[in-house]
C-alpha cells in the first residue's frame, strides 16, 4: 500500500464527463488499496473567466478581493470531484485551502507557500477517506485567501505530497509524459521512463511545458517523486509502463540516483521567439552588469542566455543578452532611457531567434557534448549566434527558421529517435 497525491489539471476537469472519467483513476488507486488525496485545478478556461470579470468590475481592483473571485474556480472542480467520488462509493470530501490549511505569506495573486499542517489529512487518509484540497489557493497570515499565481494547483500538488509524506505525487495532465522533444516537431521522440528532478527542471526552464518550473523545484528541494501520466487513458485498461511491460504508465520524475543508465543526452527543448541585444564598448567598470540587468529587472524584463566579451585592454566590454521577442521593444528604451548611468558605445539587435538546447545529467561525466552539438548543426549549415552552458546543459541562439531543423538533427545525432517510426 501507498500514499499518492494525484493532482488533475484544467483539460482533465473541463466538464463533469471528464470528472468522472478523472474519478475513475483515482478509484483505481482506492481499489489498489492505496491512501489518495486528490488536488484540482479550475475547469478548463473558468479562471481567465473569472479574471476577466474581476477586471471588468474594475481595472484596479483590490488583489486580496481578486484572490477571493478567482480562488472560486477551484472550489467548484473540487465540489464535484468530491460528490462523483461518493457516488462511485468512495468516502470523499473537498477541502478549500484555507480548511487544509496550506499557509501562505500575504502576497496576493502570487503568494508562496510557507507551511502546511497535516494533521487533517492524515487522519482522513489513514481512515480510508479521499480528501479533494483546492489547487492554487491558500490562506494568508491575515485570514485572507491567496493565490498562488501561474502553476500554483502543480506547487500546491507537490506541497500536499510533502506534507503527508506521500510516496508518490501523480500529476494527469493532457499528455502521457515527458517526451524526448516536442513530438509535433519530431514525429520520432520517445517518452521518457524516467527523468531526473535537474533535467526536468531545466526541461521546463527551456520551454517544455509539461510541468512548472516552481512545482519542479519543490519537488526537488523535498524529494516528492512525480509521474506524469495522461488523465485521458483508460483508467480500466491493464497499466502498462513505457518500456511495453505491466506496470505503471508515464514519466518518472525522480532522483538521479533511481536512474540506472544515464542517457549523455535526455532531451532536446526548443524555444522561439527569442530576442537578441547587444551593447558594444560597455565601460569594464565594477557595478555595471548588475546596473544593467538590475535595471530591466525593474520594469519587470526577464533576461535569458547572457554573454560577456572584455576588450584586450580590459577597459570595455560588450555584453549580449535575450530577452523574448515581445519584450525587444521595451528592453531596448528601458537600456536607451539609462544612458547616463551605463556607459556604452552603441546598441544594436534583432528579434527571431530561437534557443535550442541538448539537456542531461549524463553531460557531467562526457567531455566534448557541446563539440558535437556544434559539428551535428555545422553539418545542417546551421549558424550559431549565442552559445551558454551549465554543467547538464548547453544552449545556443540560432535563427528561428532553422529552429525544427537544427531539433531533428540534434534529436537523431544523440540516438533519442524511437526505432521502427
Amino acid at each position: 500500500m501507498a500514499r499518492i497525491v494525484v493532482k488533475f489539471g484544467g483539460t482533465s476537469v473541463a466538464t463533469v464527463e471528464r470528472i468522472r472519467q478523472a474519478a475513475r483513476h483515482v478509484k483505481r488507486e482506492v481499489d489498489a488499496g492505496h491512501e489518495v488525496a486528490v488536488v484540482v485545478s479550475a475547469m478548463s478556461g473558468k479562471t481567465n473567466e473569472l479574471v476577466d470579470w474581476v477586471n471588468e468590475a474594475s481595472p484596479l481592483h483590490d488583489a486580496r478581493e481578486y484572490d477571493a473571485v478567482v480562488a472560486s474556480g477551484e472550489q467548484v472542480t473540487a465540489g464535484l470531484m468530491a460528490i462523483v467520488l461518493s457516488e462511485m462509493g468512495i468516502q470523499s470530501r473537498s477541502f478549500a485551502g484555507w480548511q487544509v490549511p496550506i499557509q501562505t505569506n500575504d502576497a496576493h495573486g502570487a503568494a508562496r507557500i510557507t507551511e502546511i499542517d497535516p494533521t487533517e489529512l492524515d487522519k482522513r487518509l489513514s481512515d480510508g477517506w479521499v480528501p479533494v484540497i483546492t489547487g492554487f489557493q491558500g490562506i494568508s497570515p491575515h485570514g485572507r485567501i491567496t493565490t498562488l499565481g501561474r502553476g500554483g494547483s502543480d506547487t500546491s500538488a507537490v506541497a500536499v505530497a510533502a506534507a503527508v509524506k506521500a510516496d508518490r505525487c501523480d500529476i494527469y495532465t493532457d499528455v502521457d509524459g515527458v517526451y524526448t522533444t516536442d513530438p509535433r516537431i519530431v514525429s520520432k521522440a520517445q517518452r521518457l521512463t524516467k527523468i531526473s528532478f535537474e533535467e526536468m527542471l531545466e526541461m521546463a526552464s527551456l520551454g517544455a511545458k509539461v510541468l512548472m518550473i516552481r512545482s519542479v523545484e519543490m519537488a526537488m528541494a523535498y524529494k516528492v517523486r512525480l509521474l506524469v501520466r495522461s488523465s485521458f487513458d483508460d483508467p480500466d485498461a491493464p497499466q502498462v509502463a513505457p518500456d511495453g511491460s505491466p506496470g505503471v504508465p508515464g514519466t518518472l520524475v525522480c532522483d538521479e540516483d533511481e536512474i540506472m543508465e544515464k542517457q549523455i543526452v535526455s532531451g532536446v527543448t526548443l524555444a522561439k521567439a527569442e530576442a537578441k541585444i547587444t551593447l558594444r564598448d560597455v565601460k569594464d567598470n565594477p557595478g555595471v552588469a548588475a546596473e544593467i540587468f538590475g535595471t530591466l529587472a525593474d520594469q519587470g524584463i526577464i533576461v535569458d542566455m547572457i554573454v560577456q566579451n572584455v576588450a584586450d585592454d580590459g577597459a570595455t566590454t560588450d555584453i549580449t543578452l535575450t530577452v523574448p521577442d515581445r519584450e525587444y521593444d521595451k528592453a531596448i528604451k528601458t537600456i536607451k532611457d539609462a544612458g547616463d548611468r551605463i556607459e556604452y558605445a552603441r546598441i544594436s539587435g534583432s528579434k527571431g531567434g530561437a534557443k535550442v538546447s541538448v539537456v542531461g545529467v549524463g553531460m557531467r561525466s562526457h567531455a566534448g557534448v557541446a563539440s558535437s552539438m556544434f559539428k551535428a548543426l555545422a553539418d545542417k549549415g546551421i549558424n550559431i549566434q549565442l552559445i551558454t552552458t551549465s554543467e547538464i546543459k548547453t544552449s545556443v541562439l540560432i535563427d528561428e527558421q532553422y529552429a525544427e531543423l537544427a531539433v531533428r538533427a540534434l534529436h537523431t545525432y544523440y540516438g533519442l529517435d524511437k526505432k521502427g517510426v
